[in-house]
C-alpha cells in the first residue's frame, strides 16, 4: 500500500480487525519512511461494476459517491451513521448480485429511492429533489402529494 503522504510503496500493518458491520477490515497503518500512520478499509468486490449515465457514459462504480448522495439526503438527519453504512453495503450487494457488470444509473436511483422512502421521509424528498429534477416548488408539492396518495 502507498503511503499518503510520501508516496512510499512499502507501509506496513501495525493492526488489523473487522468493522462493526463485518463488511470489511480495518487497518491502521504504518509509513517507516515519514512515520506517518493511516487507516485503509478493504472490502469484498464480487465483480467490477460500470454505471451507464443517462446520456450513455459510462464509468466506474463508486461506492464513496453513492455514500455521499446519501449522506447528503440525510445531513442533519436523526440517523445513525451505522444504519447508512448498513444500507450502503446492501445496496453495493444488490448490485454485485444482480447479475450485470453494467448498472444503468437509474436503477441505483430507484434503490437509493426505495431505501431512503423506509428510512427518513425528509430525506427521500431531498433525494428525489435531485434524482426527480425537481425545477420549481410545484414539484416539490406534487411529489409530497403523490407520496401521501400512496401512503394512505
Amino acid at each position: 500500500m502507498r503511503c499518503p503522504f510520501c508516496g512510499a510503496d512499502d507501509t506496513q500493518v501495525k493492526d488489523s480487525r473487522p468493522t462493526d458491520d463485518r463488511g470489511a477490515i480495518r487497518r491502521r497503518r504504518f509509513c517507516p519512511s515519514c512515520a506517518a500512520r493511516f487507516t485503509t478499509f478493504e472490502r469484498v468486490q464480487l465483480r467490477e461494476l460500470t454505471v451507464i449515465k443517462k446520456n450513455g457514459q459510462r464509468e466506474p462504480f463508486d461506492r464513496d459517491k453513492l455514500a455521499r448522495s446519501l449522506y447528503i439526503a440525510l445531513r442533519k438527519r436523526p440517523v445513525e451513521p451505522e444504519r447508512v453504512e448498513r444500507i450502503i453495503n446492501s445496496l453495493v450487494r444488490q448490485l454485485e448480485s444482480s447479475g450485470e457488470s453494467e448498472i444503468p444509473s437509474e436503477t441505483i436511483g430507484s434503490l437509493v429511492m426505495e431505501a431512503l422512502s423506509n428510512l427518513d421521509q425528509v430525506a427521500y424528498i431531498r433525494f428525489a429533489s435531485v434524482y426527480r429534477n425537481f425545477r420549481e416548488a410545484k414539484d416539490f408539492g406534487d411529489f409530497v402529494g403523490q407520496m401521501a396518495a400512496d401512503a394512505e
